[in-house]
């Protein structure tokens, strides 16, 4: 349907305001109840309050001032301008710092229309960001240049009604997606940590030294310093696994690292194989993953602890669960790492690490129940994206829908 509104830019219909930053050497400002929204601050469609404040002196002192409650804020420089536009309504009278814009509405334009606009043109607003090394910018001028369909007032507010109910239960649907999928995952953990704090008889306490293979290297990191440089990398040959490989906690493949085959036999001492546990040490610290059974010669980073396990005391599934799920395993790794897992592991400490151990046959049951449970969960987190993907295609329709005049009245209401 093509609409008989008027087209109007965003300049016309209402003032663009900037915000700023009161002197922090002047301590009184910091003092007040006014608050101060800065893009950490926009989490939610109405902002009414803020992490920092200051006083009305302030706003006297500065280049900022008051921007009235019901209108539209939006951050037009951040790194987050890569991903989205964050926009939100202010509920109440409040100062913006210089990285947010405030459209102010003029009479006879709702605030709340103008946001869902905004919204509708998420896309469009996208590609005006002006991209930086590590911030993004939206040009004022672009911003007032938008335009867009503007139906009389008592329109707006009809539209404003459909989409807020609309909204309001795509908003529910999602959280009760969010809440299965929660759940989920809640049993998931709650079932692991039972196994591993409810131990049955035969259960012993060994170090990964002790289940691990009774072959010399079946603890390992990969080639250090001058064995293995960056510019070694071939474009084809025999891979190299990195943390990328193991930072899912499942095995995938990632970067493409290759070495020649005359590098492999240099560095033929830290192949990894079929089964092996894979467990990260540096960078992001503490993830874990199997290799799997197909997997084609190749060889660890340094950033990675391989260990091969001896399977006639401990399974790498089992292995696998515990390092990740088991409180004893989580508690050591803290206290031993200075409290903090990701500051970074060593080989050694791994080497130390105790594990609970069942019988094999009853390893075997904890991961066969485990990866059920998994494979479960897995399912509902697609069902949950799934949901979420079709629940932004219904909004995004709507708000098409709204704004080309396709939001028919009903029985002339």
């Amino acid at each position: 349907m093509t609409t008989s509104w008027p087209r109007k830019t965003l300049g016309e219909v209402c003032q663009v305001r900037g915000g700023g930053t009161p002197s922090k050497a002047v301590e009184r400002y910091w003092r007040g109840d006014i608050p101060w929204v800065s893009p950490k601050d926009m989490k939610f469609d109405v902002v009414s309050d803020s992490i920092d404040h200051i006083s009305r002196e302030a706003i006297v002192g500065s280049a900022t001032s008051l921007i009235p409650k019901d209108s539209v804020l939006m951050v037009v420089r951040s790194g987050i301008l890569a991903r989205t536009v964050p926009i939100a309504i202010t509920g109440r009278d409040l100062t913006i710092n210089q990285d947010l814009k405030a459209l102010c509405p003029n009479r006879g334009v709702d605030a709340r229309f103008l946001y869902h606009q905004l919204d509708s043109k998420m896309d469009v607003l996208l590609s005006m960001v002006s991209r930086g090394a590590t911030v993004h910018r939206l040009v004022t001028d672009q911003i007032r240049a938008l335009d867009f369909f503007l139906p009389p007032f008592p329109e707006q507010q009809r539209i404003v009604g459909i989409l807020d109910e609309a909204f309001e239960g795509i908003a529910t649907a999602t959280a009760n997606a969010e809440k299965n999928l929660h759940n989920a995952r809640a049993l998931f953990e709650s079932h692991l940590q039972s196994v591993f704090t409810v131990r049955g008889k035969g259960w012993v306490e060994k170090s990964v030294r002790e289940i691990a293979a009774p072959a010399k290297g079946s603890i390992r990191t990969g080639p250090f310093g001058s064995q293995l440089l960056h510019s070694e990398f071939v474009d084809e040959g025999i891979a190299v696994l990195g943390i990328d490989n193991a930072v899912a906690n499942e095995f995938r493949w990632g970067k493409n690292r290759f070495i020649t085959p005359e590098k492999y036999r240099q560095l033929e001492r830290y192949t990894v194989h079929p089964g092996d546990v894979l467990i990260t040490i540096m960078g992001t610290c503490g993830r874990c993953a199997i290799v799997p059974d197909d997997i084609p010669t190749a060889i660890n980073t340094k950033h990675i602890c391989c260990i091969t396990l001896d399977r006639k005391i401990c399974l790498p599934g089992y292995l696998h669960i515990y390092f990740l799920n088991s409180p004893q395993s989580q508690g050591f790794l803290v206290r031993h790492a200075k409290g903090a897992i990701m500051a970074g592991l060593n080989m050694g400490l791994i080497q130390e690490l105790p594990v609970m151990l069942p019988p094999i046959a009853v390893q075997a049951e904890i991961v066969k129940a485990a990866n059920a449970l998994h494979e479960e969960t897995q399912r509902l987190e697609s069902i949950y994206q799934q949901k979420l993907a079709a629940l932004d295609e219904l909004k995004k329709s709507l708000l098409h829908r709204a704004f080309n005049g396709e939001l028919i009245k009903d029985n002339g209401q």
